[in-house]
């Protein structure tokens, strides 16, 4: 991919360029620069490469989608176009169809008037840092201005017409042969965005009794009060069809939340308490360890514990989790947000791959899910958001440091303490999380007083 370099990364943030579509930097002006950066980037020799490009269902989909794909081509790269996929199914068809890179034009969970970029590798993980950084570099360095092909060094552009079926024969290699959804009567929440056809589609040919919502894209309704942010419209569906799960879907599929046959939401932390101790029935829960992040609920932890294996955290970002679980071997990781890796099975979250693999332990052990949540008991959690005047270093600040070590030490390890600085805003975060909500309460009033009367505004 060329050389390496240390520049910092101004445009890409945790997960790719982000931002309200048609205003800097999401601009097809940016796009096309973005494009021929790329396209720079990932050719390694003189053969023909090809990038591929999905998006999900934004109406502005269609101005990046073209500005991408003439960045592409004019720096001689092919382009392959899928149209609205899942996110999860653009890193599985980088590496089906040998890409030299895929691309995914989507928000996520964010409203329609958002937008984003992210890349994977040929290998379908997300792009490392620096090779994000040396992207950025040939953005703006003018180095790519001369580099012009002509006649036919230039790219082309084709469209992919069977990436929806290569997924979905892909996605249901997930679900045990042996096993069948007949019978199971499953709510779906598509939140209208990239999976509203495939996901459906997987679920009923695996012999479901499909209840489907959020399948009526038209580019403006993406997540709208739907979807894995909004579970109240699905929490209404598994009641009034009686399904045995509610599966919701943020806008690019890439993660799940889950509503149990009562109507009860069932969170990320959950599902990796269930599918963990689904791995360790058969022993395959690779190092007896489940990668999660510092906001996951204490209880998950204890509930891996008293199982015989660990949680390791990681800083808030799939990302993160994802680069743990490749430096450690771990096959199994994710967020409270519903982003589950399954890297026996995937590269990236992937919400509907998720969905069926607990929909797997349903099946199998014949249970219901609200009986099976109940392997992880939740503990009460509080958040306080606390403004400060600086953001110094609370080792340098010992009056502080020793109230939040004195509450950390009384909770022991039936509690945890977590204070950090907000990434984009002068506050300091303090998270407290114990057996007893009043206990909680005022731990967290405690260390908020010591950091209002030495760091506040």
């Amino acid at each position: 991919m060329g050389t390496k370099r240390t520049v910092a990364r101004r445009l890409f943030g945790t997960d790719g360029i982000r931002g309200v579509a048609n205003i800097e930097p999401m601009t097809a002006e940016t796009a096309l620069r973005l494009g021929r950066a790329a396209a720079h980037v990932f050719r390694r020799d003189a053969r023909r490469h090809k990038i591929i490009i999905g998006k999900d269902t934004r109406i502005s989909g269609y101005l990046f989608e073209s500005a991408l794909t003439a960045g592409f081509c004019s720096m001689g790269v092919d382009v392959l176009l899928v149209g609205p996929m899942p996110t999860p199914a653009i890193a599985f068809l980088t590496r089906s169809l040998r890409a030299d890179a895929g691309v995914v034009i989507s928000a996520s969970h964010n409203a329609y008037q958002d937008n984003g970029i992210k890349f994977f590798a040929e290998s379908g993980f997300k792009l490392p840092d620096e090779v994000e950084a040396e992207i950025e570099h040939y953005m703006n360095d003018g180095a790519l201005d001369a580099v012009r092909p002509t006649a036919d060094a230039v790219g082309k552009a084709f469209r992919i017409d069977d990436a929806l079926g290569r997924y979905n024969v892909f996605v249901k290699q997930a679900f045990p042969r042996e096993l069948t959804l007949e019978g199971v009567r499953i709510a779906i929440d598509c939140a209208h965005g990239a999976a509203y056809r495939v996901a459906p589609e997987v679920l009923q040919e695996l012999g479901a009794t499909v209840f489907a919502r959020g399948v009526d894209p038209d580019g403006l309704n993406i997540n709208n009060q739907c979807g894995a942010l909004h579970p109240a419209p699905l929490q209404e569906l598994v009641r009034r069809e009686r399904a045995q799960i509610g599966i919701a879907l943020d806008g690019d599929a890439d993660r799940a939340i889950f509503v149990d046959e009562t109507g009860e939401v069932v969170d990320g932390d959950a599902v990796l308490a269930i599918l963990a101790d689904e791995l360790l029935v058969y022993e395959r829960l690779k190092d007896r360890t489940v990668v999660a992040t510092v906001m996951s609920n204490l209880g998950l932890e204890i509930a891996l514990r008293e199982r015989g294996a660990r949680l390791v955290r990681v800083p808030v970002g799939d990302r993160y989790v994802v680069e743990e679980m490749r430096r450690t071997g771990c096959n199994l990781g994710g967020e409270q947000s519903g982003h589950v890796v399954l890297l026996d099975h995937s590269t990236t979250g992937d919400g509907l791959l998720t969905a069926l693999r607990l929909l797997a332990v349903l099946v199998r052990r014949q249970r219901p899910l609200s009986e099976l949540r109940q392997m992880m008991t939740r503990f009460p959690q509080r958040l306080v958001n606390v403004p400060v005047k600086q953001r110094r270093e609370l080792n340098t600040v010992p009056a502080v440091q020793r109230v939040i070590d004195a509450v950390a030490n009384r909770l022991g390890d039936r509690g945890r303490v977590l204070v950090r600085y907000s990434g984009t805003e002068p506050l300091l975060r303090v998270m407290v999380e114990a057996e007893q909500l009043d206990q909680v309460d005022a731990c967290v009033d405690e260390i908020a007083q010591a950091i209002r009367k030495h760091l506040a505004t």
